[in-house]
């Protein structure tokens, strides 16, 4: 069966705060000590340091008369982040992420408590080591039964528990339809069908909040309880960007997934995207990566298939009709005429049409479609 994430907001007691407070602090120490640990046992003596290694240094650390503090919360949580830590460098060492990082006291905090940890009796959740369970908002419900449980808090002070729960996800029926997907900026998507999803451009929204919000803050003294303020409320307001950010894009990939069977997307480098400073804000918060992302594992749980088809294919630059492909196109031409066969052509609902030809290629030949293959007329709509 597979795994699926249920993400609510709950409202902890005083005695909670303090609680989570507690754990989250443990966590981070327990997390960056055993970081230093490990680049220090490599710099020094080029030795590699496990996670089992690891799990005995804690045993040693949580003896020692200073860190006692280390035995006040669960165990669980800190066996966890050294868990953790050694998934960072598993994902390093394959290439898959950057070097792990130590965890700094103003960043988001969280804890992860598996099922020793927490007690979940079908309606109410309890976690270790607090004597009420946890006051959560359920926006929905679901079947399963957890098997991880991670507590969360943003930078903006809010907490949040996600449950990790398998359960039996129903498929959704099959439709016969096809359809490419073109991201952009004046446009979120523009799909092979000419329907356009528009863009809510929500950081523009906001930009004058933040920026006032912002100005304040660089006045406010360093380390002061003013600062503090200042800080936690750039913090909402860039909470309030993500969240409609977030809720934009879940709304546009649940549409997508189940009114097509198939949904072909191009293989974009964001990354490396995002590096021109013109625009990388608006690439950042038309939230393309994760668009991709979200549309496949979607796709996993309703049955649906997600094409992806080579960053190099020239979508925007090669006719729908007749197939020829231009030198050059500017950025700026929204609007052009095909040399070849004289047709008026939009640049968006163009690539569309031969992001979904060239995504059927691949579905049909189970390769990857290049500029080479785009050449011979692989991917062609007619």
């Amino acid at each position: 069966m597979p795994f699926k994430a249920y993400r609510y907001r709950f409202y902890p007691t005083p005695e909670q705060v303090q609680n989570l407070a507690q754990t989250f602090g443990c966590v981070r120490y327990v997390y960056n000590r055993s970081l230093r640990y490990r680049q220090d046992a490599w710099y020094e003596r080029q030795e590699n340091v496990s996670y089992l290694q690891s799990s005995a240094l804690l045993t040693g650390w949580k003896k020692e008369p200073e860190r006692l503090w280390l035995n006040e919360v669960s165990s669980v949580p800190l066996q966890q982040s050294l868990r953790h830590l050694q998934t960072g460098y598993s994902n390093f060492f394959k290439g898959r992420a950057k070097y792990p990082h130590f965890k700094k006291k103003d960043s988001p905090q969280s804890a992860e408590y598996t099922t020793s940890a927490f007690k979940w009796d079908g309606e109410t959740l309890k976690i270790a080591k607090q004597a009420e369970p946890l006051d959560i908002r359920w926006s929905r419900r679901f079947t399963g039964k957890p098997t991880t449980v991670t507590v969360s808090k943003d930078a903006a002070g809010r907490y949040f528990v996600s449950l990790l729960v398998e359960e039996e996800i129903a498929l959704l029926p099959v439709v016969n339809v096809t359809v490419g997907v073109d991201v952009g900026i004046k446009d979120v998507a523009v799909l092979s069908t000419g329907e356009r999803t528009g863009n809510p451009r929500h950081t523009a929204k906001y930009a004058a909040k933040l920026a006032k919000a912002q100005k304040r803050l660089a006045k406010k003294q360093k380390g002061s309880n003013n600062r503090r303020k200042a800080k936690l409320k750039v913090a909402r307001v860039h909470a309030k960007i993500a969240d409609a950010r977030r809720d934009f894009t879940h709304q546009l990939t649940t549409t997508l997934i189940r009114e097509n069977q198939v949904i072909c997307v191009e293989n974009l480098a964001v990354k490396n995207m995002v590096k021109n400073p013109a625009l990388a804000k608006a690439i950042s918060d038309s939230n393309w990566g994760e668009l991709v992302r979200q549309l496949e594992y979607k796709a996993g749980w309703y049955g649906r298939t997600v094409v992806s088809i080579d960053r190099w294919f020239p979508s925007s630059k090669r006719c729908a009709c007749c197939g020829h492909t231009v030198a050059k196109l500017d950025l700026s031409v929204r609007q052009w005429t095909c040399p070849e066969c004289d047709t008026e052509l939009d640049r968006d609902v163009n690539a569309a049409l031969n992001i979904k030809a060239a995504g059927l290629a691949v579905l049909a030949c189970g390769e990857t479609v290049n500029p080479v293959l785009a050449k011979a007329g692989i991917g062609s709509s007619r």
